[in-house]
């Protein structure tokens, strides 16, 4: 208390310190973000060495239960003295988490960071059967961490990263879904992907009320190094994570993702391959949104493919792009245990230019919803040498829907089913004379809000093969204000391979498009198995 008086600190911010030093109990040592970016580099001409360790086998031998049940001891949680806004904890290493990650609290006022360093008195072990025995003077380092928000009743963790270079962020439902990646090195290439990690945080310590902190982490892998500043904003009903990252390669990169985004989609009304369940929908999103350099506004709509499939959608400097989850409500989804009418979205903004490039989509077939079978990402079209640096600044927005849309019609719903019926022939009242596909692609909003429901639409559609026709409009009114753009595909030959549509509305008279685009993937049946009634009745 004479210090505080002498000095004129609050004697609150001198046993927060103090409190802080305590969990963070290393030498200070200085830090600066430019520090970090010259040590980054330096690694990167340096020879790779993993520094993976080999845990004591009380902590190998786990299982996910047992390693669920460590928890961290909320008393060393890293700004509990503050009594604010946020706090941070640290996950264990276990399991297949063999990385040592180290941490850091970092005091923005002076530039002095102390290390955390790992012993057992951290930790709350419960039921998880560890032998703390084995563990006594182990720098065992930590796997993770998580940040926790505080408002007034509710306490949950809002931004999580554990494992690789993997993090996650909620919004207001405190629902995690998609995860994001530092950086994604060869997921779709002749060679075996690899999976660079964040080996080290450094946490700035925020001011008592605030809901925004910094972290940043430095990131180690066999083709590549980087550094990394996150500035990241809690906000009561979204996360947004304003990123600098500045990676520099070991050795040449075939694939080279920037922003690489993680989720999972099982089925969905258009996809029913693999919904054999009670759940009409089973996905974490369903849809790649892109808002192109050109002003062109993209749907893709995931698929569950039988095979691997991989999309590449050329660009050049693009305004954003993502992986949405477009529909929240719960009548859709029926879910109890998983929440998938939750989940959140997640949205990419360039703060700086890219350049040329692609958005690159990944769909792996998947048969359950515990795999993540979706890849995202954006990959730089100049390739990848080694001593190549490269700089990337974008805003990842984690929230319910992305913080823009299109002001052209954008699409509400995707549909299939059996197609070919003869004009005025509602479905099952005859079977068609030939196999056909149906589509029908649901426009909402937009220029769409202020038009009548009687006005003249038209949907414009090409396809990779086969033959469109039958194309109608039918107005939604007056449950929504939008169109139903409805065709049938008709294959002209007995190929398996995919089929690419694209699409749009626009009026009749003046040929004005009012609405994005709709790109969709389709895989036709064998040629065996296009006959009616179909395989199955």
């Amino acid at each position: 208390m004479a210090l505080a008086a002498y000095t004129g600190i609050p004697a609150t911010s001198l046993f927060a310190a103090r409190a802080m030093a305590q969990t963070a109990d290393g030498k200070a040592e200085r830090f600066s973000y430019d520090d970090l970016k010259a040590r980054a580099k330096k690694m990167a001409g340096e020879a790779y060495v993993s520094n993976a360790q080999t845990l004591p086998p009380t902590l190998a031998q786990m299982t996910p239960q047992q390693f669920n049940a460590i928890q961290y001891d909320p008393e060393h949680s890293l700004w509990k003295e503050l009594e604010g806004q946020l706090d941070v904890q640290f996950f264990h290493v276990g399991m297949g988490f063999k990385q040592p990650v180290r941490m850091h609290s970092l005091d923005p006022k002076t530039g002095e960071a102390r290390e955390v360093h790992y012993r057992p008195e951290l930790f709350d072990y419960g039921q998880s059967g560890v032998d703390v025995s084995q563990l006594k003077g182990k720098d065992l380092a930590f796997s993770g961490l998580k940040v926790f928000k505080q408002p007034n009743i509710a306490r949950y963790d809002i931004v999580s990263f554990l494992g690789a270079s993997y993090f996650r962020a909620v919004d207001n439902t405190g629902q995690y879904g998609l995860s994001a990646r530092g950086v994604a090195i060869n997921t779709y290439a002749d060679t075996q992907e690899e999976f660079p990690d964040f080996v080290e945080f450094w946490f700035e310590t925020p001011a008592k009320d605030s809901t925004r902190f910094k972290l940043y982490a430095l990131l180690n892998g066999p083709s590549i190094t980087g550094a990394y500043r996150f500035d990241i904003d809690c906000q009561p009903d979204r996360v947004i994570m304003d990123i600098d990252m500045h990676v520099h390669a070991r050795k040449d990169i075939k694939q080279l993702g920037i922003t690489p985004m993680t989720s999972m989609f099982a089925c969905g009304p258009y996809e029913r391959r693999m919904c054999d369940f009670i759940n009409p929908n089973i996905h974490d999103t369903d849809r790649l949104s892109m808002w192109r350099g050109n002003g062109e506004w993209v749907c893709r709509p995931l698929n569950n493919p039988e095979k691997l499939q991989f999309n590449a959608f050329a660009d050049n400097s693009p305004k954003g792009f993502g992986l949405v989850q477009s529909n929240h409500e719960f009548m859709n989804y029926q879910d109890t245990s998983n929440w998938y009418s939750r989940r959140p979205s997640l949205w990419v903004e360039p703060t700086t230019q890219w350049g040329e490039g692609s958005i690159d989509l990944l769909e792996i077939p998947t048969t359950g919803e515990t795999m993540d079978n979706i890849v995202a990402f954006w990959n730089p079209k100049q390739p990848i040498k080694a001593g190549d640096s490269l700089g990337f600044g974008y805003k990842l927005h984690w929230a319910a829907v992305p913080p823009v849309k299109p002001t052209l019609a954008r699409v509400l719903a995707t549909r299939s089913g059996m197609g070919g019926f003869k004009q005025g022939w509602a479905p099952g009242e005859h079977w068609p004379d030939v196999w056909a596909r149906r589509f029908a692609v649901d426009y909402i909003g937009g220029p769409l809000d202020d038009m009548d429901w009687k006005d003249a639409v038209e949907v414009v559609v090409d396809a990779s093969s086969g033959t469109t026709k039958e194309f109608n409009i039918f107005a939604l009114h007056p449950e929504e204000k939008g169109f139903r753009a409805q065709f049938d595909w008709f294959p002209t030959t007995d190929s398996t391979d995919p089929v690419e549509f694209r699409a749009y509305i626009r009026r009749v008279e003046t040929k004005e498009v009012l609405s994005e685009t709709w790109l969709y993937q389709y895989f036709p049946p064998p040629a065996d198995e296009r006959k009616y009634p179909p395989v199955g009745y």
